[in-house]
């Protein structure tokens, strides 16, 4: 009924009537995802409706309630055959401003029409097999970043953005011709780190340092969204980088991983949103070259040495611990390195972990991560080695047994699902230097066997990488439990 009604307004009233029967089905059907297979013929008829409205001279309040009503009727895929067709997205490429012709973003009247068209093309794109074809007939994802060079460093058109970035997300997920378009000739990485700077206001104050105020507000809701739909989009481009690096785009990712330092250390409008925001940095960070991640801690700046020098002198010389407590009070500080970066990584893998479900998905990224981070990276190794394995002082449970992290890790080192407990015995591993010694000391012979088996190590030994020698760091409770250890044999003096 509704459809009957609608149709019969859209094909023979004028624009006020039409304005009004369309917002009234809008409003009654916003929430709906899911048709009636009866009604499915009159929606058809209903979209070509609205398509020859569209073609016609109406008031821009129009326009919205007609696309409005489009982009509900376009989350049902039958109903888009008949209607995706060259003429109709054509008609919502001009209308999204998306074609060469339009210089500018002037008026604001026609910014709620943008957003809109660009919603419609993210649904139809995403459910129509031939719009995904059209799509690079009309060579879409060059006209997306056209319009994304005219917005890129104005905050008061952020969902013109965000949905810009959305349908280029979705056009790269689609087509690795699209990802490959992007990366080279439409020079999709250098323009969607800067939206990324735009989004998160980076002011920098060195080639890969950006000032960071950590008592500054958090990112609005519609920075926060704009920054997400930039990182997935980016994830796409650069999904094979690591196979095709060349030295030439050095620069190029390190400013990324900069960017993506920077996002690591501010937070969203909610605590949900910034888990969402930091867990897309931490996929895109998996795409960066190894060799550029170590943009990710940095040398301590002259105001942050300083200060913590003029605290420090405050302190009597025999308070060590208050001492160790002022060094990473402000920042995690390791040899000289600000750590902050890597700290909320180790932290967000806890958090992960704490969830308990979806390890593969949400756990295993960040994982792999900070494995890859601490082999090629000596300072990130060590410092997360201190974090996660600390001198062994508690000599008397079992090393799965109690909430530290080194007990979650060593418990995954078990789990059910095969690539969950490779992760997390390989990042443990690298800790330990790939030596077998070592890591039986921190997890046990146990928990220890499929990586030593699967690695021909079960004799003892190390892997293949190659690692600096550092200090002893056996506690005295550890030497003096150490013959007394039935699951760890011949154990040597371990390194940082």
């Amino acid at each position: 009924m509704d459809e009957e009604r609608a149709l019969y307004i859209v094909r023979a009233g004028e624009a006020g009537a039409i304005e009004r029967v369309l917002r009234d089905y809008s409003d009654k059907h916003r929430a709906t995802f899911k048709f009636e297979s009866t009604d499915e013929d009159k929606r058809k008829k209903l979209c070509e409706g609205i398509f020859k409205v569209l073609l016609k001279d109406i008031p821009t309040t129009c326009q919205v309630s007609c696309l409005e009503v489009l982009r509900i009727l376009s989350r049902d895929k039958k109903v888009l055959v008949p209607v995706t067709t060259k003429e109709n997205m054509q008609i919502l490429l001009r209308l999204a401003k998306l074609n060469e012709s339009d210089d500018s973003l002037e008026k604001v009247s026609e910014f709620p029409v943008i957003v809109e068209s660009l919603k419609c093309l993210c649904n139809i794109v995403f459910n129509s097999q031939m719009a995904q074809q059209l799509s690079l007939e009309l060579n879409l994802a060059a006209k997306l970043c056209n319009l994304l060079r005219k917005c890129k460093d104005r905050k008061f058109i952020n969902d013109i953005k965000c949905f810009d970035l959305r349908l280029l997300f979705v056009l790269s997920l689609l087509h690795t011709d699209i990802r490959s378009q992007l990366r080279y000739e439409l020079q999709g990485l250098p323009l969607l780190t800067q939206i990324l700077e735009s989004a998160f206001s980076i002011k920098w104050t060195d080639e890969y340092e950006s000032a960071i105020d950590h008592n500054g507000p958090p990112l609005s809701p519609q920075e926060t969204d704009c920054a997400i739909e930039a990182l997935k989009a980016l994830f796409n481009v650069t999904v094979d980088s690591w196979k095709v690096h060349k030295e030439s785009e050095s620069h190029q990712f390190r400013v990324m991983a900069a960017v993506l330092r920077h996002c690591l250390l501010i937070v969203g409008p909610t605590e949900d949103k910034t888990e969402e925001l930091h867990s897309n940095a931490v996929n895109l960070l998996s795409n960066v070259p190894v060799s550029c991640l170590d943009v990710l801690i940095c040398p301590l700046t002259h105001e942050e040495t300083a200060q913590e020098a003029t605290t420090l002198d405050e302190l009597p010389s025999d308070k060590t611990a208050e001492k160790e407590t002022v060094l990473k009070s402000n920042t995690m500080v390791y040899n000289g390195m600000n750590m902050e970066a890597i700290h909320v990584l180790l932290n967000f893998m806890e958090k992960r972990i704490d969830k308990g479900s979806s390890y593969r998905e949400g756990l295993t990224p960040v994982l792999s991560l900070l494995t890859e981070c601490s082999r090629a990276h000596r300072n990130i190794r060590k410092f997360l080695k201190d974090q996660v394995l600390p001198p062994l002082r508690d000599v008397t449970n079992r090393p799965e047994v109690g909430s530290t992290v080194r007990n979650k890790l060593v418990r995954l080192m078990t789990h059910v699902d095969l690539g969950v407990k490779q992760i997390a015995a390989e990042f443990l591993f690298v800790l330990c230097k790939e030596r077998v010694d070592s890591l039986l000391k921190y997890t046990g012979y146990g928990n220890a066997a499929g990586l030593l088996a699967a690695r021909g190590l079960l004799a003892g030994g190390r892997g293949d990488n190659w690692y600096s020698e550092d200090e002893d760091t056996d506690t005295e409770e550890y030497k003096n439990a150490k013959p007394k250890r039935a699951d760890v044999k011949d154990l040597h003096q371990d390194g940082g």
